[in-house]
Parts: structure tokens; sequence; C-alpha cells
């Protein structure tokens, strides 16, 4: 385990704190555009030391993939929400550091099929979903790449601690191919960079399951992309298969995991970087393990034809 890696002093947080608190002072609703331009003329308000960590980051994620910023103000939080498909509507001084630091990394966009398009979404354990592999559930949440099967998956994935499960167990597990591509023979990589991996959508995408054929590795392959659902993935011949049991064993040896405490927002870079979470036990009373989420696009153009009116939410 890792602990928190980047704390802002005392002042810069205070800083912080008072652009925060003054953008969810404005506005009704954090989806609307007005307030999400807001946020983005705001975000140049904020510490210049934040806003050099996050631009290093964004040129270059290094070797982990992963950045955790330490003891982030979140404002009063209230009790932990135990529905499916909950979101953050309201503005709060928590979503609205989520939407100043998205801002950093590109622009913060949604699915409409996940959450309703949400901004700020909800990752809490809901009563009847522990054993399900999602943000509502609470048994061990295997690695994948957030929406490995969608064409335009997010590039980053911000997720915002405001309360810790009650035994303090529960850890955010990265896995970064940078850790272990040398371990892998050229024989795997090569394999790992044909098109003969499946991965199924999830039934919020539409329903049919039939998902979309893609490499686990792309670009560079110095530094290649990396993507993969280990619970959605599967591959379509005998070498793919081979090669997936060899990087599956790379992710075993090399993941790292971090125990978030309320004001730690973890940065995960999607495109080299898989998370997945441990198990821990919910107690269904109201301070239970509380994280928001919110993606970052370095590109939202690329995705203008997903987005009808140019909106931050991507419809297909």
């Amino acid at each position: 385990m890792i602990t928190a890696e980047h704390l802002l002093c005392a002042d810069d947080l205070a800083v912080l704190d008072g652009v925060a608190r003054t953008l969810a002072a404005h506005g009704d609703r954090i989806d609307d555009q007005h307030w999400v331009a807001r946020a983005r003329r705001a975000w140049e308000d904020t510490p210049a030391p934040l806003r050099r960590t996050v631009s290093d980051f964004r040129r270059h994620s290094g070797p982990d993939g992963r950045l955790v910023l330490s003891g982030l103000p979140i404002g009063d939080v209230p009790a932990t929400p135990m529905v499916k498909g909950s979101v953050q509507h309201t503005p709060t001084v928590g979503a609205a550091v989520l939407a100043l630091i998205a801002h950093g990394l590109g622009d913060p966009a949604a699915f409409a099929a996940e959450k309703s398009g949400a901004l700020v979404q909800d990752v809490v354990p809901v009563p009847g979903e522990e054993e399900v592999q999602g943000n509502t559930g609470s048994v061990e949440l295997t690695f994948h790449t957030e929406n490995a099967f969608h064409r335009h998956r997010p590039d980053y994935v911000m997720l915002l601690c405001l309360r810790a499960d009650h035994d303090g167990v529960a850890e955010l597990r990265t896995f970064c191919i940078r850790t272990a591509l040398g371990e892998l023979s050229a024989a795997t990589r090569a394999v790992l960079a044909k098109p003969d991996f499946l991965t199924a959508a999830p039934p919020s995408f539409g329903g049919s399951g039939e998902g979309s054929l893609h490499a686990v590795l792309t670009g560079d392959p110095a530094d290649p992309d990396l993507c993969l659902d280990e619970a959605a993935t599967r591959p379509l011949t005998d070498e793919a298969a081979t090669a997936l049991a060899d990087l599956r064993g790379a992710i075993a040896r090399h993941y790292t995991g971090v125990r978030l405490r309320p004001g730690d927002l973890a940065v995960v870079d999607n495109r080299v970087t898989m998370h997945g979470r441990s198990e821990f036990v919910p107690r269904y009373d109201g301070a239970d393990r509380w994280l928001q989420r919110t993606f970052a696009f370095a590109d939202l153009r690329r995705s203008r034809d997903h987005r009808p009116g140019d909106s931050t939410v991507l419809e297909k």
C-alpha cells in the first residue's frame, strides 16, 4: 500500500477552498453548461502549485499513471446515499473541486447511459448489490479500463473520497502497464497488440452485450496504451488467451493500492492504468464509504458526434 502523494500547503488549501465555495454558491445544477463554463474559468484562480502539478501529470502521468492529491476541501458531508444510480446535481464544495481539477485535465463529460449522464457520480455500496462488479458493489472489484468497450472512453477517472469505509480497509488498486511492460516477452506484447479481444458492453449501454473488438495494447510499443476489463474482456484465440494470462500475472505482481481518506482525490490515467478495489463490508447506516467520480477528457472534440448540441453528455 502507498500513501497520498501530494499535499498542498495550508495557504494554498485555503485559496482552493475559497474558489470552490464561490463556485458552489453559483447556479442550481452542476450539469448546467453555464456552471461548467464558470468552473472552467475558475480553474485559473486556483493555487499555482496545484495547477502545475495537474499540468505536469497531464503531460506525462509517470510510471504509475496515477496522481493522489491529499487534504482537499470537501465541505459538509451528509449521510452516505444507499440507492442505485445516485448522483450529485446540486453544487457542493466537493463537486466544485472535482469540476475545477477536471478542467485542469481537459473537460468533464459523462455518458447518458451511465448514471443519467451526471458529471458528478456517487460511488457507494447499495443494499442487494454486494456482488456486482461495478460501483455499487462491495466485493473485490477486478481491474478494468473505465468503459473499455467504448471508442470514446474517458482519458482520466477522478475519484474524490468524502468518507472512508468503517474498517478503513478498502483500497483503490491501480496497475500501470509502464511498470510491467519490460516483463512481457516480445511475443506476448505482439499478440496483445492484435484486435483479438472482445469487451462486452454493459446492459446500460444498449443491452445488446455485443461490445467491441480491440487490441489490449495500442500506440507506441515502447509506451503503449492499455485497454482491458478483466471481468468483461475475453480473448478470441488461443494465443490471445495465453498472452492475456501473462498480462494478468504481471498485474498481480505489480498493482499498488491506496486507502483513500476524506479529502483525498485519486486521478487515474485511464489510457495506461487500470483500477479496481479491494473488498469491504458496508453497514448501510449512512456512514459507509463514499467516493464521488468525474470523468475528464483531454480532447473533448473527438467525441463531438456523440454529444448533441456540444453538450457534456455522450448520448451513445
